[in-house]
């Protein structure tokens, strides 16, 4: 079944077909209240004309052809032939459409079956009659007032009817829409965490009530992300403060409980950790401030701060002729280092790391790669959930379980997406594919 999704052009289909029902509907009109009785009284006249000629042609069977009365005379100036049922003009009325109402009229008007038929003639419309009682003869009335070339204009007019009625429909359709687009924009700036300007409230007292609504929300949304930002602000400051005269305490401990200063140290730095993941969780989008990055060059550097800190196999292949990527450089890293991170805490000792661009130039990509355990089918969907670290066979609970759900959120915000799975060989598969800039390619040595 055919389905029109958008509103504009389901309510221009239907008033389309309002407007082809009205038609038909006016033709039929004007067929059954004034073509139809002209018809129905042309039919009558004629078939008295027809009656009076059948009467005298019955008194006057054996009268001289020169002695026929005027009225044959004056049916003959009107154009009104009587032709033998073989002759060559008669193969006109074996042509014509016969027409049921007129027969049925004619022979109860003339008192013997008659056939009537209608056919459009080099000039005109013709009209062919068939009388029982006039035998192996046909009638033939030209009905000169009655052209093709005089329903043209009514066709004409009543198409371009119709089609100024549909363009007109089409402009108010746009013209009530029009702010229905701005609400959609506004509203996909809500979905990728901007706040927009408020939306212009006009239009109709539907859409006007809709676009309050849609302004109050945004005004609502935007307060909530002032007073997230203020709250986590307080928090972080309020609890990294006595962190750090805790650290401080612990590193003038004495030497013989360094034992016990070490393992404090740890819980601190854990503790500022998982603050900072809340922290990059919930900041907010810039996209004003996106520009062009080199993807090859971020990732190179993210490998190569990470071998320095763990003995892990890191295997680094970036794609040569890529075009730069769409975003925020310090978001991107982040990304590619808690990917990288996560690989080496499930993992087992090997890790690659690859670049690349679609064939159609238009996202590049960045892959990381472990031989870790995995992770159920079941769970890869909920895997860059916040607070979730995925399949117990894939390690620790370290952490808050927010490094996957950063993931996901920065690359929301730069219009990428995330692809995980798990590979044939063991381990587990993630990549990330960001928008490319609008300029042209550049080379990026191998990193």
């Amino acid at each position: 079944m055919l389905r029109f999704r958008s509103s504009r052009t389901q309510t221009v289909f239907f008033l389309v077909v309002l407007l082809i029902a009205s038609q038909v509907l006016s033709y039929m009109i004007v067929f059954n209240y004034a073509l139809l009785p002209s018809l129905k009284q042309f039919n009558r006249i004629l078939s008295h004309e027809v009656r009076v000629m059948l009467d005298e042609e019955d008194m006057l069977k054996g009268t001289d052809e020169s002695e026929r009365p005027f009225r044959r005379e004056l049916l003959a100036e009107l154009g009104v032939s009587i032709y033998p049922d073989d002759a060559l003009e008669a193969q006109e009325f074996y042509h014509a459409s016969a027409i049921d109402f007129l027969s049925e009229e004619m022979s109860s008007q003339v008192g013997s079956p008659t056939e009537v038929r209608l056919i459009l003639g080099r000039e005109s419309y013709v009209l062919w009659l068939k009388i029982d009682n006039l035998p192996h003869r046909l009638i033939r009335i030209p009905l000169t007032e009655l052209t093709e070339k005089d329903f043209a204009p009514l066709f004409r007019n009543s198409l371009l009817i119709a089609l100024l009625l549909i363009a007109g429909m089409w402009f108010f359709m746009r013209l009530q829409n029009r702010p229905l687009v701005a609400l959609e924009a506004a509203a996909k700036k809500v979905g990728k965490g901007e706040i927009p300007e408020p939306v212009p409230e006009k239009g109709s007292t539907e859409i006007l009530a809709v676009t309050k609504a849609f302004n109050q929300m945004s005004k609502g949304i935007q307060a909530l992300e002032e007073d997230r930002a203020l709250l986590m602000s307080g928090i972080s400051h309020d609890l990294r403060t006595p962190l750090t005269r805790i650290r401080l305490a612990t590193e003038m401990m004495s030497p013989e409980d360094d034992y016990l200063a070490e393992s404090m140290i740890k819980d601190t730095e854990e503790c500022n950790d998982i603050i900072s993941q809340f922290m990059d969780y919930l900041k907010p989008a810039q996209t004003n401030e996106h520009k062009a990055v080199d993807l090859n060059q971020i990732v190179s550097d993210v490998v190569k701060a990470e071998q320095d800190k763990h003995s892990t196999e890191f295997e680094l292949i970036t794609a040569k002729d890529i075009r730069d990527a769409l975003g925020e450089a310090v978001a991107i890293k982040r990304v590619v280092s808690n990917l990288i991170v996560n690989a080496i805490r499930y993992g087992n000792g090997w890790i690659k790391v690859s670049t690349g661009m679609t064939a159609d130039n238009k996202l590049v990509w960045v892959t990381v790669e472990d031989n870790g355990p995995g992770i159920d089918k079941n769970k890869l969907e909920s895997l860059f959930e916040p607070f979730t670290r995925g399949d117990t066979a894939r390690g620790s609970s370290e952490g808050a379980g927010l490094g996957l759900a950063i993931v996901k959120r920065i690359v929301s915000q730069h219009q990428g997406l995330i692809v995980v799975t798990n590979r044939t060989e063991g381990g587990l598969k993630v990549q990330i594919s960001i928008p490319t800039a609008k300029k042209e390619k550049r080379l990026v040595r191998e990193g």
